[in-house]
């Protein structure tokens, strides 16, 4: 296990309005790094961004570099302190959020071994299935493990080999100078806490994905030796857990210095991008629903159980709330959909093409809002990496169906925005039969929240009011921030509504509902008519996983 640094002591905060105390709130998405101040009556003094590169590679490889996330943060720290004119000593708290079921391999002297490999690496799918199958199988599980995982967890490893268990079945099957190098395997989100306080930890919430916890009693989160073993892990390359909603460590010195805060500020436990999110949409009460889109997406509410549903592939599972649960599934691509479109049929980089614009999002929109409902026939199947809920399938693709001579790009472009909201809609109905209540309505976040037509097709689609929420991309750093102010103490659970607005409220359109209820079944009928062949013509190409 790799040993904590010195320890610096904690600092001596001042009392301050709860206008001008701030948490430097950070969040690490696929696309980089937000950072922001986040104050204790819920505004965001200012925010700074920086872009890192994701490396995709054959297999199913899908990696970032640590060294790059760290300069990132440290750049975007010190433009929203500048921005935001706040001094050092205003800063109370620090808290961190990342993408989620990422696994970065940490030596003795606390470096990163290798690269990351995120959320979207799926190499050990192989591996995997090797070690979560047996003789008498159900959904390619032995059914004896499949029964105490869910029993203990409330999930399952995924076959796609996108979890933690995957990405280090695949370092230790096939980079073992990697792993034998390796002290502890941590998430993202705890590889940034050790970062930043030179403590290895994970939270109870945070190590979830790892599927090695028996979550049961939500209070007393703890590692289950026989779920460490089945899972083929070494228990001494595991952090140790501490409570969710804690204070994990101080800011080191060196972290400080390269942030420009001050050693022994506080540093709260680290979530998952899912557990902020819900915190920053502001649904924290139970079944208070929301809708994430950024390159991934999710709909999402806090319960009052823990419950699983491996047919459909949603699970309760520990919240960024102390004692609290929250409902978990994910689509793979969402908002990456729109870039892919930009980038590889609109703009591609290969001398075919015209550069890709400024504002090349914003002219979509425009684009797409001149098409009728509908996308003029053409049916856009989203899964461009395989998915995740209500099916785990990583064999799976993405198409354009229904096209014509007649089928313009414009057409494509309608189609791709529809699609992702048909694919919320079948989770949607995949989540309210998990609660067993539908929604009212559902809070949107994330970039995708941003576009008031993707607002609308969802309303439209889904038959549900959507609430726009203000500055909707920057969810999960506001969640992040008012984690620690709960932390602290400084902010109560329940006031957390009252500090985020929604922007604006779109209502289901009824004279479209006819058509998109038969094209809705006509996508599910779609994954259905096709899964077999994506699995024949990709399973032996992606063996160990999906690119």
């Amino acid at each position: 296990m790799l040993a904590d640094v010195r320890q610096v002591a904690r600092r001596e905060l001042p009392a301050l309005d709860p206008a001008t105390a701030y948490a430097l709130a950070i969040d690490l998405g696929t696309g980089g790094p937000k950072v922001a101040l986040v104050a204790a009556d819920g505004h965001i003094a200012a925010h700074g961004f920086a872009t890192v590169d994701l490396l995709l590679g054959e297999g199913g490889a899908a990696e970032q570099r640590p060294a790059e996330w760290w300069d990132a943060i440290c750049r975007s720290a010190r433009q929203a302190m500048a921005e935001g004119g706040v001094a050092p000593e205003n800063v109370v708290g620090v808290a961190c959020t990342a993408q989620w079921s990422g696994t970065v391999a940490v030596g003795a002297d606390g470096a990163a071994v290798c690269d990351a490999l995120i959320w979207l690496d799926s190499r050990g799918a192989s591996d995997v299935r090797a070690l979560l199958g047996g003789p008498v199988s159900a959904m390619g599980y032995d059914v004896t493990k499949l029964a105490r995982w869910v029993r203990l967890t409330g999930g399952v490893p995924s076959l796609s080999g996108k979890d933690p268990i995957g990405h280090i079945a695949y370092l230790r099957h096939h980079r073992p100078d990697v792993y034998h190098q390796t002290a502890v395997f941590l998430e993202p989100v705890d590889y940034l806490n050790l970062r930043l306080t030179g403590r290895a930890r994970a939270s109870f919430d945070s190590i979830t994905a790892h599927w090695v916890t028996d979550n049961r009693d939500i209070g007393a989160v703890a590692y289950h030796p026989g779920l460490v073993k089945m899972a083929g892990l070494d228990p001494d390359r595991l952090p140790p857990l501490v409570p969710t909603g804690s204070v994990m460590g101080m800011l080191s010195a060196d972290a400080a210095g390269d942030m420009g805060l001050l050693a022994g500020t506080p540093v709260a436990t680290g979530t998952g991008d899912l557990h902020s999110a819900a915190v920053g949409s502001g649904a924290v009460g139970d079944f208070a629903a929301h809708l994430y889109i950024g390159t991934s997406s999710w709909i999402s509410c806090h319960v009052p159980f823990k419950r699983t549903s491996p047919t459909t592939n949603v699970a309760s599972i520990p919240s960024g709330l102390a004692g609290r649960y929250l409902v978990a599934n994910e689509h793979e691509t969402a908002g990456a959909c729109l870039n892919w479109l930009l980038d590889n049929v609109l703009y591609p980089d290969d001398g075919l093409g015209a550069p890709r614009p400024d504002a090349a999002l914003e002219r979509l929109n425009e684009v797409a809002a001149r098409v009728p409902a509908g996308a003029n026939g053409v049916v856009f199947t989203p899964w461009l990496n395989g998915e995740r809920s209500p099916v785990d399938d990583h064999t799976i693709r993405a198409g354009f169906h229904n096209m014509g001579l007649a089928t313009t790009r414009t057409d494509l472009v309608r189609a791709a925005f529809e699609g992702v909201a048909f694919n919320s809609r079948w989770l949607l109905e995949a989540v309210e039969g998990f609660c067993k209540r539908p929604f009212g309505s559902l809070a949107f976040v994330g970039g995708g929240a941003n576009s008031a037509l993707w607002c609308q097709l969802h309303a439209d689609i889904c038959k549900r009011t959507i609430r726009q929420i203000d500055d909707p991309v920057l969810a999960n750093v506001r969640g992040a921030g008012l984690l620690a102010h709960v932390a602290a103490g400084r902010v109560a659970v329940g006031d957390i509504p009252s500090m985020v607005r929604s922007s604006a409220v779109f209502e289901p359109n009824p004279d479209v509902a006819p058509l998109y209820d038969e094209v809705a079944a006509e996508f599910v009928e779609l994954y259905k008519k096709t899964k077999a062949i994506h699995r024949h013509l990709n399973q032996r190409r992606l063996g160990s996983g999906s690119h």
